[in-house]
């Protein structure tokens, strides 16, 4: 295979990057477009080989990295984001092309996000005080020490920005990292790798394997020298990785699905809820924190309906390169027929289109709104990960936090209601790790995140990144003992 392909005038290395340079793989995979379905090319089909061989990189590059000071560290953070501002029109297209996103928001929002994270992680680093406490006269000092190999297998809906959600902390603390990017959407990872080897991050700090995760993420996750490993992606692949640490007893920080609900409450501004519940088809739905189930109160869901079909209906969807397309195309054959398939058995069994409900030309996906669905069908229950919002209603505070509550999931909920009391009652109901009142999405990478139920297990952001990427280490001095040299 070629080892470059040109990725809308960008040049992207296509194969592996192991201890500091590239390797090929015997096999190859194709990877499209979801824009058009145009196959964009070969991608290095790793397999346990190639996985030995990263984890062996990241294990021998461990103790020189483990040993660099904060401040060094610190200053290599910084570079990469430099490096990645210095890109973002390339990464913005190259991520576009491979994913479907718009471009828009990779161009304004994603990219700089990305950079934000490496200095947003770098600073914290350098802020991160050790603790010092006193226990019958002898001193405590508790220290976060780096942990070792990290594995982080990440998904495809925001390639980079959720990869770097995971690089930049396990490298501040002064871990090695083996990134396994999904399949689906490849290609930035492999540009992330250029960049922090141009910004002096030493070889095999950073590795980017590529490949199927029946290959070679099993042999990641089972390898007895990894010491971390974070995963973004579905539940049925999280059990499957958590089984497959569990012989190491590896630690895991899991960041699942979710069916997060919107509670509009009779009190809220309707213009604004109906803003947030058309933001949900933002990346064609393809969001883990997507509010999904809209909840509103009964006297108002006839208005609420009139202004959300209205709206929802002057939705653009197209061509995600386009200035003025709002919404973009599903990633993969696959996951259309997913989505299809879910809106499809929930018709048969009666529910009713309010909007969309069907296929458009190529991987595009109506967007969808489906109201007469009972709280335990499938489509109320299951995460269906595209452009499909259901409708139910609530006759007060109890019913919605019953509803809201009563799936397996717990990732996120949003709350539109213009009483600040009911806000506070209802939030301290709600089962999830995020909960966002009159808005949507704004996340500070100070606060934890992650989810209750199986929408995850763990935090990370800010110091709970830090306490996930580190072994937490006691030292207990006593105050005798000591020899006078002086």
């Amino acid at each position: 295979m070629s080892d470059n392909i040109t990725v809308a005038g960008v040049s992207v290395d296509t194969r592996h990057w192991i201890g500091g340079e590239r390797v090929a793989s015997a096999g190859t995979f194709t990877d499209h477009s979801p824009i058009d379905g145009t196959a964009l090319g070969e991608i290095a089909r790793g397999g346990p080989a190639e996985a030995e061989a990263a984890v062996a990189a990241a294990r021998d590059a461990f103790p020189g990295w483990a040993a660099t000071s904060r401040a060094e560290r610190a200053r290599i953070l910084h570079a990469i984001a430099d490096g990645v501002e210095k890109r973002i029109e390339e990464l913005a297209i190259v991520e576009t092309t491979d994913n479907g996103a718009l471009l828009r928001s990779h161009r304004r929002g994603v990219m700089p996000r990305v950079a934000h994270n490496f200095r947003f992680f770098a600073d914290w680093l350098l802020r991160l005080d050790h603790e010092d406490f006193e226990t019958r006269g002898h001193t405590n000092h508790v220290s976060w020490d780096p942990a070792g190999p990290c594995v982080l297998i990440t998904p495809w809906n925001a390639p980079l920005m959720l990869a770097t959600w995971k690089v930049a902390p396990a490298l501040a603390a002064g871990d090695t990292v083996v990134l396994k990017p999904a399949e689906w959407s490849p290609l930035t990872a492999s540009l992330l790798a250029d960049i922090a080897a141009e910004a002096g991050l030493p070889a095999g700090v950073l590795n980017v394997v590529q490949g199927y995760g029946s290959e070679i993420g099993d042999a990641l996750t089972s390898h007895p020298d990894v010491r971390r490993i974070s995963f973004t992606g579905s539940v049925p692949t999280a059990k499957r990785i958590a089984a497959s640490a569990a012989a190491n007893l590896t630690p895991l920080s899991l960041e699942l699905g979710g069916k997060s609900p919107l509670l509009v409450f009779a009190d809220a501004d309707l213009d604004l809820a109906v803003d947030l519940a058309v933001e949900q088809y933002d990346n064609a739905g393809q969001v883990c924190l997507a509010a999904t189930r809209l909840l509103v109160e009964e006297p108002v869901v006839e208005e609420f309906t009139r202004r959300f079909v209205a709206k929802a209906s002057a939705l653009r969807q197209g061509d995600p390169r386009d200035e003025g397309t709002d919404v973009g195309p599903t990633i993969h054959p696959r996951q259309l027929e997913k989505i299809d398939g879910f809106v499809q058995r929930a018709l048969a069994a009666g529910a009713r289109a309010v909007i969309g409900g069907h296929r458009k030309d190529g991987q595009y996906y109506a967007p969808t709104l489906l109201t007469d669905v009972a709280q335990d069908s499938e489509i109320v229950q299951e995460e269906v990960f595209g452009p499909v919002l259901t409708l139910q209603t609530f006759t007060g505070e109890d019913e919605a936090v019953r509803l809201a509550d009563d799936t397996r999931f717990g990732l996120a909920a949003t709350v539109a209601t213009g009483d600040r009391e009911r806000a506070e009652r209802v939030t301290a109901r709600l089962v999830a790790g995020t909960v966002w009142v009159n808005c949507f999405f704004v996340r500070d990478l100070q606060a934890p995140f992650g989810g209750s139920r199986q929408s995850g297990v763990g935090r990370e952001g800010g110091t709970w990144s830090f306490d996930f990427y580190c072994d937490l280490k006691n030292t207990v001095t006593a105050p005798k003992g000591w020899q006078n040299h002086g």
